[in-house]
């Protein structure tokens, strides 16, 4: 490695510099060579791909990166060669080079311990420079130059363009670049996300400050209409006076309150109108301020997806397809943090595309489609949401397939497959554990994938939804909110405290007359549409005992999972407004059916729902019976009781099958969805035993059981753990944290769980 300084490399900021600058670059010479395998003697492509890799040479030099130097040297051997007409670059030519991208960012990221890193990567760094001289070699007219890439810029520092600092590289570049433009340097300073909402939240404080400025200007005018109403009766006794008394005194001290209430009444109105003029300011300034702030935490979507192309391009050719990603709305601006969680799942939304979506070559022009498959990613706001959609044009998804698939895993029995809508059928694309494929590959037959993109768009606070027409293709669309430090909500009372809904995940809302209400088998109905929705109050999913009674009018507020649809009725739904998200201390931990909290522009606190926690909490009342008169069934209790025992797994056959295995043998079972779920249920009820599953969302076995153990009311509760895993490791793991038995789930083909439950808690009845 050359030398740089007196230090023997570059120091800190110079090599953060390169990183930045080499990031930059190899997008552009990323998305260059994707467009050059579709034209591959474009000059505009070429010129941009001999640029970008001249840059990453002289910065890769500048800060001592040999391997960069010589790496970067080549390619731009191979992209002048190309403007020269000597050399043609076909698809294997691109493999190669975006390799050598790939290989100029590892070495980037690796540059602290550059040394190591060669030398145990010398043999790949050989023969991807093979490679790229075997490019040069395809042409005997070509000979690679023999320029001493090794040079110190120290030696010849105005030798070349090169030599210079990355920033006035930049400036070199942008001189000799036609047509000319004038460019304003912009400087760049890094920000931790933290202080964004630090200032996001004081933002807020300003906004709810200046709502409460409004509302003091009002009151202050109603002192001003008393003050008049003051004036006028003072004017009508000092008339009065006049006429029946003539005291000068009296008369002198009637004209001097006239005179002062006067002076009052336009002291009022001119501070009225300088408090209104500082209002109007405040809350344009106060508006601007949270616009700032905001803008400050938003990028480009095309800032987080430049991997995709190269994405698509690899995978579609690792399964021979020919499938070309078409980008809409790269403009579009995006919240930093959704645009970092979204990456993910529309990584495993593209793979899906390009390998159950979008046919091979041979079938799709059989079909008289072209042999090129398109998938477009689209990204857009509407209606105060941001929305990104994957549309493919493949074969779509075989509903009447699918409903087979569904009724063979055992997911659904009878005639319910046929009951099943399309709509319906497609959500079961997102459960756990399930494919469509029946062989595993390596990009698809695991059944993981749309699971983890549903969790990870509800996190956000958001939804997704499919359309597929069978031949034609299949949309996935994703409803996020445009930033997560803002949440739009439904702000609504129950038992006198306001309470706010996040707008994502609401339905609709209506208002509907009492008298509207039906009810069937003890459970309160209302018919919405034509379809039958299932109403509970919210203060009693709350439990917080409620007295009122059912109000003439009653206000309903539609809530739904892809299983499930309520109405959960409020007191009064009492506007909306956009709330700056305030965190809970965390020494207070996760509250049930309660995600985060904001400040009212009152001062006063609200609490925001988690949508997904208050599902499973009136899933729960439901399955336990208990929706109705929750405290007439909590005072008749049998002089005996069933042992209760809790089981938490995410599969809803493993849950049904353990809980009618139990109930059968007379134990009183309750369900968990997952470990958050289950710990929720664990602070509101006494159980005997609980069983758990290890692998779940949002909190897993292991943590379950830690938590319980870790708490003294909670630590004898005896715990069993049913997995599929069956790995020593796992199982010492499991012993470790406090569980009592480790069963397969296997085991539910003999009796060994009703043995082991028995062994540990006894007989079902006390």
């Amino acid at each position: 490695m050359s030398e740089t300084g007196d230090s023997g490399f570059a120091d800190l900021s110079m090599l953060e510099l390169f990183q930045m600058e080499e990031q930059q670059q190899s997008e552009v010479l990323t998305e260059g060579l994707l467009s050059l395998e579709q034209d591959p003697s474009s000059p505009k492509c070429l010129e941009s791909l001999m640029r970008a890799s001249h840059s990453i040479k002289g910065a890769a030099r500048m800060v001592g990166l040999d391997p960069v130097v010589d790496i970067a040297h080549i390619m731009e051997d191979c992209f002048v060669a190309a403007q020269n007409d000597k050399l043609t670059i076909n698809p294997a030519h691109i493999d190669i080079l975006l390799k050598s991208v790939d290989l100029i960012s590892k070495i980037a990221s690796a540059s602290h311990e550059l040394p190591e890193w060669i030398n145990s990567n010398q043999s790949h760094l050989d023969d991807l420079q093979t490679n790229l001289k075997s490019i040069l070699a395809s042409d005997s007219s070509i000979v690679v130059s023999k320029e001493k890439v090794a040079k110190s810029p120290s030696q010849n520092i105005v030798d070349s363009v090169e030599a210079l600092p990355i920033k006035e590289i930049k400036q070199q570049e942008e001189i000799n670049d036609e047509p000319k433009t004038n460019v304003v340097e912009q400087s760049n300073l890094r920000i931790d996300s933290v202080q964004i909402d630090r200032l996001m939240r004081l933002a807020g404080e300003a906004s709810e400050g200046s709502r409460w400025m409004r509302k003091f200007s009002e009151s202050m005018l109603k002192l001003k209409r008393k003050q008049v109403e003051v004036v006028t009766v003072i004017d009508l006794i000092a008339e009065k006076m006049r006429e029946e008394s003539s005291d000068p005194k009296i008369q002198e001290m009637l004209h001097d309150a006239q005179l002062k209430a006067s002076d009052c009444r336009a002291i009022i109105s001119d501070k009225l109108n300088s408090l209104d003029s500082f209002e109007r300011k405040n809350i344009s300034v106060s508006k601007r301020l949270s616009q700032a702030v905001i803008t400050s935490r938003m990028q480009p979507f095309g800032d987080g997806i430049a991997g995709f192309p190269r994405l698509v391009r690899d995978v579609s050719r690792k399964l021979e397809k020919e499938v070309k990603l078409e980008i809409e709305g790269k403009g579009t601006l995006v919240d930093r943090e959704i645009l970092a969680k979204i990456e993910a799942p529309l990584n495993h939304l593209l793979r899906n595309a390009i390998d159950h979506g979008v046919e091979s070559p041979d079938i799709r022009t059989a079909l008289g489609k072209s042999a090129f498959g398109t998938i477009r990613l689209s990204a857009y706001h509407m209606s105060g949401m941001l929305f990104i959609t994957v549309i493919d044009d493949g074969q779509g998804v075989d509903i009447e397939g699918l409903r087979k698939k569904v009724y063979k895993k055992g997911m659904i029995n009878g005639d319910m497959p046929e009951m099943l809508s399309d709509e319906e059928l497609l959500e079961f694309l997102f459960l756990p554990s399930f494919s469509t494929r029946d062989e595993v590959t390596e990009i698809s037959g695991r059944g993981v994938g749309l699971d983890v993109v549903q969790d990870a768009v509800r996190e956000m606070g958001g939804v997704i939804r499919t359309f597929s027409s069978y031949g034609e293709g299949t949309t996935f669309q994703l409803q996020l909110p445009l930033t997560l430090s803002v949440v739009p909500s439904l702000l609504v009372k129950i038992e006198d405290e306001p309470y706010a809904f996040p707008l994502a995940r609401i339905d609709s809302i209506h208002s509907v007359e009492s008298s509207r209400v039906e009810v069937v088998d003890g459970h309160q109905f209302i018919d919405i549409d034509g379809k039958n929705i299932g109403l509970i109050s919210v203060s009693q999913v709350l439990n917080l005992n409620t007295t009122s009674t059912m109000n003439e009018v009653i206000s309903v507020v539609i809530i739904s999972d892809r299983s499930s649809c309520y109405g959960l009725v409020v007191d009064e739904c009492f506007g909306e407004q956009d709330l700056v998200i305030q965190m809970l201390p965390k020494k207070i931990g996760k509250l049930k059916d309660i995600s985060t909290a904001a400040i009212l522009e009152n001062g006063l606190p609200i609490l925001i729902f988690d949508v997904d926690d208050l599902l499973c909490s009136v899933n729960r009342l439901i399955s336990d019976g208990m929706i109705g008169d929750i405290d007439e069934q909590k005072n008749n209790k049998n002089s005996f009781y069933k042992k209760r025992i809790l089981v938490v797994d995410d599969s809803i056959t493993v849950r049904e099958v353990e809980r009618n295995m139990l109930e059968a043998v007379g134990y009183d079972v309750d369900v968990a969805v997952d470990g958050m779920d289950g710990w929720h249920m664990i602070h509101q009820h006494d159980f005997d035993l609980i069983i758990s599953d290890i692998d779940m969302p949002r909190m897993d076995g292991f943590e379950l059981i830690c938590k319980i153990k870790s708490k003294e009311n909670y630590k004898k509760i005896p715990i069993i753990v049913v997995s599929y895993k069956d790995r020593v490791e796992d199982r010492e793991r499991i012993f470790n944290v406090g569980a009592d038995r480790y069963l397969t789930k296997g085991s539910f083909q003999d009796n060994s769980l009703r043995e082991a439950v028995e062994d540990l808690i006894g007989k079902s009845m006390v």
